[in-house]
């Protein structure tokens, strides 16, 4: 693109872009923001990092919006409780307090106010948090139940298929079976074991937290369902037993008597 091009499409003066491009003059916090956008290159990496050094591949991946920290080697803020012995508590999403939690998460005073709880099975070395789940498509576990997660600080042990909770910018707390897309668009891949549900993807930019599936917390008692063959199986396999044990003991009985 032309300098007029591309101060055209930032909403500039092709005078102002020229001043910037030639290093005589420096943009203010609006016009950075502008670039940032147009170039889809975060303001950290546009005033820290001299772009002219950098590789293709690096490139390549900025041009993709590859940006963000799935290895956790950034500082992640999680905002906790402890015990009286100093403990880690299990901070207890509560129903009312879900809708701000996108936004609460990181805010001690948020966290502090949440109910808290222990369970004495769980590794004491683990950061574990419990959220409310709404809707039916994870069943077995059931709407209104509370799924207890273990923090992940590294996306990149996520295990494809396994359900977590994720906190998300656009959709708050959902609970999914997920699958890594990195390499392909630095994306996740969410999906119900509700097959009415179908899977989507959310870039890992929109992530705010990742919790690994450990327990659950519900009134409801899942109900056992049987496939037609295999409790046909089932009934054969009980036929043939029961026939076993009448050619076992019956003729025994006919003896004695």
């Amino acid at each position: 693109m032309s300098q007029e091009e591309l101060a055209s499409a930032l909403g500039l003066t092709r005078s102002s872009y020229s001043g910037y491009e030639n290093g005589v003059a420096e943009p203010n916090l609006e016009n950075l923001t502008k670039f940032s956008e147009f170039f889809n290159i975060s303001l950290d990496k546009l005033i820290k990092i001299e772009l002219a050094k950098i590789s293709e591949a690096e490139w390549e991946k900025i041009d993709k919006g590859i940006e963000v920290d799935v290895e956790g080697k950034s500082v992640r803020v999680i905002a906790i409780t402890v015990d009286q012995e100093n403990n880690d508590n299990i901070e207890l999403v509560s129903k009312k307090a879900r809708a701000g939690y996108t936004t609460g998460y990181s805010d001690p005073e948020f966290i502090s106010v949440l109910p808290t709880f222990n369970l004495p099975f769980l590794k004491k070395d683990r950061k574990y948090r419990t959220f409310p789940i709404k809707g039916d498509s994870m069943p077995p576990v059931s709407d209104g139940s509370y799924v207890i997660g273990e923090y992940v600080e590294n996306w990149n042990t996520i295990k494809d298929g396994f359900p977590h909770i994720v906190v998300t910018v656009d959709d708050g707390i959902v609970f999914k079976n997920v699958y890594k897309r990195l390499n392909d668009n630095q994306c996740f891949q969410l999906c119900s074991t509700n097959p009415l549900y179908e899977p989507y993807e959310v870039h890992a930019n929109d992530i705010v937290e990742m919790w690994r599936f450990v327990n659950y917390i519900s009134s409801d008692l899942p109900t056992s369902s049987f496939k037609e063959s295999e409790l046909t199986q089932a009934i054969l396999d009980l036929q043939t037993e029961v026939k076993h044990l009448k050619n076992i003991y019956i003729p025994k009985k006919q003896l004695n008597n």
